[in-house]
């Protein structure tokens, strides 16, 4: 199996958000990651990121959470063309797994028309909820007809331990990870918003945009559990961990 790294735009927030501490006038630049994991039963995609038109006029498709959440990336800095530089198209892939509904997370899904989606049961839930708009679900980028399989605990994508799926609530009630195991380049646990930064991890820091902090913190524990196996935690949002990431054709195997 092998595994790409994908962008799927970048934004801007404050800081404050991820780390209470930081001055609320600081502002953090943020990266949004797609990977890409090339099976031979299939092709999944772990997290879509941002619609284009958002690089363009993110009021119009995100409202008012546009001036939270800031895209700064190019139009052309989306999953789709980093598929196309891997010479595939949204039709190749087979499997999209959205670690949660939110927008930088799922907002090129109506692309992946012969997908299946897989979610969590409690995030397909949220979405849905008569809150979920204010609570950040945005049905133009999670509410497509592609099948979408909702499941509860752990799941084995193909059976045979290489892509793991693990609920890891408390961003949001249905917050997926993925673990991830390759030949040559060992085990990577793909953590999206369950840990944004590495200090959130390290210095087990809450952030502000935390659904519930009780969950998280046991997702946390989960986190560091696994990382003490040998894993290689990747983080949902850390500038420094994806500039130090291959990107695009050069990937993990």
């Amino acid at each position: 199996m092998k595994m790409h790294f994908l962008s799927g735009g970048r934004l801007r927030m404050r800081k404050s958000v991820y780390l209470p501490d930081a001055d609320r006038a600081e502002t953090i630049d943020l990266p949004v990651s797609c990977v890409l994991l090339r099976h031979s039963q299939g092709n999944v995609l772990f997290d879509t990121g941002c619609h284009p038109s958002t690089a363009v006029d993110a009021t119009s498709r995100w409202g008012t959470m546009a001036k939270a959440m800031v895209p700064i990336g190019a139009p052309d800095e989306n999953v789709v063309s980093g598929l196309a530089q891997l010479g595939l198209t949204s039709d190749d892939v087979d499997v999209v797994v959205n670690s949660h509904f939110h927008s930088d997370h799922c907002g090129c899904n109506e692309f992946f028309k012969r997908a299946t989606v897989i979610c969590h049961a409690k995030e397909l839930e949220a979405a849905q909820g008569a809150d979920a708009v204010q609570r950040g679900y945005i049905p133009a980028d999670w509410l497509h007809p592609m099948p979408t399989e909702a499941i509860e605990e752990e799941h084995d994508v193909f059976g045979d331990g290489k892509l793991v799926l693990l609920p890891l609530p408390g961003h949001t009630p249905g917050t997926l990870g993925a673990l991830v195991g390759l030949d040559r380049d060992g085990s990577f646990l793909l953590t999206a918003d369950a840990v944004a930064l590495r200090a959130n991890l390290d210095e087990e820091v809450m952030p502000r945009n935390t659904w519930n902090p009780d969950l998280a913190s046991h997702s946390l524990r989960e986190i560091k559990r696994i990382q003490s196996s040998g894993a290689t935690v990747v983080f949902g949002h850390d500038a420094q961990q994806w500039d130090s990431l291959r990107k695009g054709p050069e990937s993990y195997e």
